[in-house]
């Protein structure tokens, strides 16, 4: 028996143009990794990643197909935005019951640090609450989980899933803890889903 396919993850390159012209090259201006949220082709990243709406995005699946699309919301107070890709269908997040984690929980990541391949991490779920908001230029959110893992860049914004593979947050930031490990921030998604 073959194990099920898990929600669809896309490694993101995010650009815009350089010229308000059809023909024009566009330019890189940040990566990251997103998840799809519906059959028609939205996914779901950090707006740090996004940068602003219209801005151009490709991205590659797990199955190395390039999909192109734009970025369509960002609500920069939550650090979250919404990408319609063209022709992407792939498996979405189920959401896991609110305050379905236990202390200790595994919780993992699917993402695809720069230079390197598909990478699967595991971590444990700590806190439903950080303590503090968190702020970088123009981005934050109030509050977040904390999960102690590893992670790389090009992963914010991807997707955090519990061992039943659901969806129980999103990658936003790394922090040292006082021992000096990696710990990641999450955000939940909102408790009105």
């Amino acid at each position: 028996m073959e194990p099920a396919p898990g929600p669809s993850y896309v490694s993101l390159t995010v650009s815009h143009s350089a010229e308000p012209s059809p023909n024009a090259a566009s330019t890189p201006l940040t990566s990251g990794s997103g998840f799809g949220v519906s059959n028609d082709g939205y996914v779901v990243t950090a707006a740090h990643v996004a940068v602003a709406v219209g801005n151009e995005i490709s991205a590659r699946a797990a199955n190395e197909r390039i999909y192109t699309g734009v970025v369509s919301a960002i609500d920069r107070t939550n650090d979250m935005a919404l990408i319609k890709l063209r022709s992407f269908n792939g498996r979405t997040v189920v959401p896991a019951a609110p305050a379905c984690l236990a202390k200790d929980s595994l919780v993992f990541t699917y993402g695809k640090p720069h230079g390197h391949g598909d990478t699967a991490r595991l971590g444990s779920f700590q806190a439903l609450h950080f303590g503090r908001a968190v702020a970088y230029g123009d981005y934050g959110y109030k509050d977040s989980m904390v999960l102690p893992m590893g992670t790389g860049r090009g992963e914010s914004g991807g997707q955090e899933f519990n061992a039943k593979g659901q969806f129980v947050g999103r990658g936003v930031s790394k922090l040292p803890d006082a021992k000096r490990r990696t710990m990641i921030l999450g955000q939940p998604p909102p408790s009105n889903t």
